[in-house]
């Protein structure tokens, strides 16, 4: 089995159709199921965020996979194949470990260096334990990512190079309208998105902070959080008449359809009494702000096309000693974890090799018993004890190492020489290297194409 990637991200798609290719409501646990039940697919996990969908799985035959896997993601996100295809990109094997652990540091995110990330791979494992898609390979690889991920903003300064997309959102508001101190704000949704705009609000120091979701009791919850700040909760269906008594409005619902259209921005924007513009800072993919209130006098939107532009522009921003420092860091952790996998990789052919001789040591001490049954019962004891003593030594060393050299690139044919020298039986090793397809859900961590 070898890992694969196939993904699209705000760096191989536009922003457009990243909107289109949108997953909502249950479409993500649909997808995932339907990857991980793919004939070429053992394991599966989906990391989809506002900014880039892509599968995760464990696989025995690359081309099939990949044309599986194409397909399924343009079944389920309704983008036509061909469309899909030209922006999709594949990672394979190492290739794959390096872009996961770069995802991971906030390197491939819009904005560089941003820590939301960790959260979503978190959330990203946990929707693959709970769908029981994930087995053992995943399972390690996306914990280690978590561990690398955090090591990158331990060790450097990424954070301090990078912001949340929110911060740099909200950066990008107050170019065009003015400090965000001083507005009456609106929050839209009760998401891990919508959570962090209003924490980052409230510590901002904003007069007024309203939260608005269409679940009510989540938004009071988040509203209980942030009560020192003064923050209230109102009914959803009183947003678009709210949208007059503020100056911002920031929204991220995960809604499939627009949630705030242009007609009911028009209007609140005409009430507004003074020169001071709407602005609204749109997060959510798919979009909840109709598009054409781009166009609306005394109104301006933000959203992630016109942060991904923003992006592109201040890619240099970001402190280059710190970005390479955690590119160093990834390709460390490439090499560990590949190194890792291919050491554990000769386990199973050890430990069969192991099961053989203690099989003949057995056999052999069976048929000493036959031909001297009036063997005196110590003796036999200290035989059997002396004939084991020999096997394991005479073991030892090359067990030792080829475990040190499997570890190596390459190392894989050490295993099959061991196999092959000791005539195993390949049923035997396959059975100690399977474990369970699935693994039982768990609390996750709080800390290319073959050439």
């Amino acid at each position: 089995m070898s890992l694969l990637v196939l993904g699209l991200s705000h760096r191989s798609a536009p922003v457009g159709l990243l909107e289109r290719a949108a997953l909502t409501g249950d479409a993500p646990a649909r997808l995932l199921h339907a990857a991980a039940t793919a004939a070429p697919v053992g394991e599966a996990a989906l990391v989809s965020t506002c900014n880039r969908i892509e599968l995760y799985t464990d696989v025995d035959k690359f081309h099939a996979a990949v044309d599986e896997l194409s397909a399924l993601l343009a079944e389920h996100t309704g983008v036509g194949i061909e469309e899909l295809t030209a922006h999709l990109y594949v990672h394979y094997e190492d290739r794959a470990v390096h872009h996961l652990f770069s995802v991971a540091c906030g390197l491939d995110s819009m904005v560089v260096g941003e820590g939301q990330i960790l959260g979503q791979l978190r959330e990203g494992l946990s929707l693959a334990q709970e769908q029981s898609t994930a087995g053992r390979s995943l399972n390690e690889l996306f914990q280690q990512s978590l561990r690398v991920g955090k090591r990158a903003h331990t060790e450097t300064g990424i954070d301090k190079a990078g912001q949340s997309l929110v911060t740099f959102g909200l950066e990008r508001v107050a170019e065009a309208a003015g400090p965000v101190t001083g507005m009456r704000a609106l929050v839209v949704g009760a998401g891990s998105m919508s959570s962090l705009a209003a924490a980052t609000l409230a510590r901002a120091g904003v007069p007024e902070l309203v939260i608005a979701n269409r679940t009510q009791a989540r938004a009071e919850r988040l509203a209980a959080t942030l009560a020192e700040h003064g923050a209230r909760v109102i009914p959803f269906a009183d947003v678009a008449s709210a949208l007059a008594e503020v100056d911002l409005v920031v929204s991220c619902t995960g809604a499939a359809g627009i949630v705030l259209s242009a007609e009911q921005i028009a209007a609140a924007a005409t009430e507004r009494a003074g020169d001071t513009p709407l602005a609204l800072l749109d997060l959510a993919m798919p979009r909840d702000v109709d598009t054409r209130a781009h166009t609306l006098d005394g109104v301006h939107v933000v959203d992630l096309e016109t942060l991904a532009e923003a992006a592109a522009r201040t890619a240099g921003a970001a402190g280059a000693r710190d970005v390479e420092a955690v590119r160093r860091i990834v390709a460390q952790e490439v090499e560990s974890f590949g190194s890792a996998q291919r050491a554990a990789a000769i386990t199973p052919t050890v430990v069969a090799l192991r099961a053989k001789a203690s099989e003949v040591v057995r056999g052999e001490l069976d048929r000493l018993d036959g031909r001297l049954p009036e063997l005196d019962a110590r003796v036999r004891a200290e035989l059997t004890q002396t004939v084991n003593r020999v096997v394991d030594k005479l073991l030892h060393s090359p067990t030792v190492r080829v475990k040190q050299l499997a570890g190596e690139p390459g190392g894989a044919s050490y295993a099959e020489a061991l196999r092959e020298l000791f005539e195993l039986d390949p049923a035997a090793v396959h059975a100690v290297a399977v474990a369970p397809a699935r693994v039982p859900a768990q609390a996750p961590l709080t800390a290319g194409g073959p050439q």
